[in-house]
């Protein structure tokens, strides 16, 4: 058994959870749950981000304390990731009394090893982002390049942290295999690097709303630089080295895009100050699209979770995200799609399958399951099924991952279609070889597909007369060929996926 540590991002307490939060998180959940599958002993991690400028404003314009703000749209998160099955170990909040001391063990780790000394910042900068942007990269002399409204002219005492010193050693980290993917990601935080890297300044002396400088109580430190350090707290960081030293070399990063250059860049460095190892991992997707715009508050271009659960259902849209977003790159999304896909993987083909196998079975075979041949036909698809779904999910590739599997189910109904059960004689050894074939791959189609549908998955392995659920089962072993017994007692429900209607996009 080994250890996998996954995150995603911890969101920013002046936004509500939307379809992009969605994505990232449904990912890393999905991925934590197939290494649970695996018998890993896994952590995952999620939470939100609490600090800053831009929370402190927002509470004020609102008349009321930053915690206050902050708790009020961190229980809008947790309640989100409830609605979405979200299996999440550890929910952190950067205000915890955790947090903070591992916050100021880090950095006051890295000022003792020389890469923190204080200085005068003047620049622009994004309450948006959080983050401070050179001239040349700002859009029309001083627009913020994604949230596209004027930065502001900052002028004050901080404390910097020496980023200018790691160039070498985050050139070598980026240019290995796998430290962060895909490909094009790392190229571009190369290229972040390869520019040059200023020293950056990591503190706020005009600012009280975060977590205080050990050193000098007049300072608190700036939201990313506090916020990274969750990954580290989660584990132990500064209170149990131990755990920290078990867990660490696991940990895998999933993130969009739009902070690259913070986890990247920035974040491997502060852990090479302080002595620390880079993450293992850091996958970078892109962005949801709808009619061509980034998902965002600011964008007018939101879609809450709970309106999609309203429509699809949980599995209907845990699918989606994960099926019909391939990871990495940009993806337009819209509901025709949503409910084309709805319509052909899950009730066209994994319902429908269902439904013809139990159907059948309680016509032909009295309601009792038969056991699969041992030298079916679709003994090689699923092995094959198996192989591609699980090289897929370790390289962070749902889309690619379910399409192996959902292959396994599209073979088995042509199967069907070939041989037809329905027209075979009550009680025949025909009927029961090819039933029980069927019912094998329901079994397997449950376990490999139950990283994403979270409770249909267990609905089927009830309807095929199994005790537990797909989540119990370990893999390998659960995908060899013949685990379902025969014997079992088969019922016929309701559609698992009744089909929706066809929308348009004005809908």
């Amino acid at each position: 058994m080994g250890r996998f540590y996954i995150t995603t991002p911890i969101y920013y307490v002046n936004d509500a959870p939307h379809l992009g939060h969605s994505y990232t998180t449904v990912t890393a959940d999905a991925i934590a749950r197939w290494h649970r599958l695996l018998g890993d002993d896994t952590i995952f991690l999620t939470g939100t981000d609490e600090h800053g400028l831009k929370v402190a404003r927002s509470a004020e314009e609102q008349g009321r304390t930053p915690i206050e703000q902050a708790d009020e749209t961190s229980a809008r998160f947790v309640e989100a990731w409830d609605l979405l099955d979200i299996s999440n170990d550890q929910f952190i909040r950067t205000t915890e009394p955790r947090h903070h001391a591992a916050t100021q063990a880090l950095l006051s780790k890295a000022k003792e090893n020389g890469y923190i000394e204080k200085g005068t910042y003047a620049g622009w900068y994004c309450v948006g982002c959080e983050a401070y942007y050179v001239e040349d990269d700002l859009l029309d002399g001083n627009c913020c390049p994604i949230h596209e409204r004027p930065a502001e002219w900052l002028e004050e005492d901080n404390y910097f942290f020496k980023l200018s010193a790691f160039e070498d050693r985050l050139t070598e980290w980026l240019t290995a295999d796998g430290n962060v993917v895909p490909d094009g990601k790392r190229n571009e935080a190369l290229g972040i690097v390869k520019q040059g890297l200023d020293d950056v300044s990591i503190t706020r002396s005009s600012l009280d709303w975060g977590v205080p400088v050990p050193w000098d109580p007049e300072h608190v430190f700036y939201v990313w630089y506090d916020a990274l350090i969750n990954y580290a707290t989660a584990v132990g960081y500064g209170a149990d080295d131990a755990s920290f030293a078990d867990w660490w070399p696991h940990a895998h990063h999933v993130i969009g895009k739009d902070i690259l250059r913070f986890h990247c860049v920035y974040w491997p460095a502060m852990l090479m100050a302080a002595g620390e190892e880079p993450p293992s991992s850091v996958h970078v997707h892109g962005f949801l699209l709808l009619k061509g715009k980034k998902m965002s508050k600011t964008g007018l271009t939101q879609i809450t979770p709970a309106q999609l659960v309203n429509d699809l259902g949980v599995d209907g849209t845990r699918y989606y995200l994960l099926r019909d977003v391939p990871f990495g790159s940009d993806s337009d999304v819209s509901f025709s799609s949503m409910v084309g896909r709805y319509n052909s993987d899950l009730a066209n083909n994994l319902g429908n399958l269902l439904n013809r196998v139990t159907t059948v079975v309680v016509k032909k075979c009295d309601g009792v399951g038969p056991a699969p041949q041992r030298d079916s036909e679709l003994a090689a698809v699923a092995e094959r099924a198996y192989e591609e779904t699980a090289a897929a999910w370790d390289r962070f590739q749902p889309s690619v991952a379910l399409d192996a599997t959902w292959n396994l189910v599209r073979e088995t109904n042509a199967y069907l279609e070939r041989h037809e059960p329905w027209k075979m004689d009550a009680g025949s050894a025909e009927v029961a070889a090819v039933l029980g074939d069927a019912l094998e791959v329901l079994r397997l189609a449950a376990v490999l597909a139950s990283p994403a549908l979270t409770r249909t998955t267990v609905e089927i392995w009830s309807r095929i007369g199994l005790d537990g659920g797909p989540a119990d089962q370990r893999l390998p072993e659960a995908a060899a060929w013949g685990g379902y017994p025969g014997g079992l007692p088969v019922v016929k429900g309701a559609p698992l996926f009744p089909r929706l209607d066809a929308v348009s996009e004005d809908d």
